[in-house]
């Protein structure tokens, strides 16, 4: 599964169920929308969790030389 398509239907759930929470009249069905908000916060919680880990191991800077490094060393 794609994980960046999770999110953003992670994303669009918390809002509309933040949108539902908002004109709940009733506490109940409040409290309902609050457990659903909270339930989807923490998945989206567990992925920002998991970018933050994988961010030191990027990969993605492919136009940086490999060997820069090693040759700007003074001997």
């Amino acid at each position: 599964m794609d994980i960046e398509k999770i999110m953003e239907s992670l994303s669009k759930e918390l809002i509309v169920s933040l949108k539902a929470m908002s004109k709940a009249k009733d506490l109940d069905e409040k409290e309902a929308h609050s457990r659903i908000v909270k339930n989807v916060s923490e998945s989206l919680g567990v992925f920002f969790d998991l970018a933050g880990e994988m961010m030191p191991f990027d990969l993605d800077d492919d136009d940086e030389d490999p060997d820069a490094d090693e040759r700007d060393i003074p001997f």
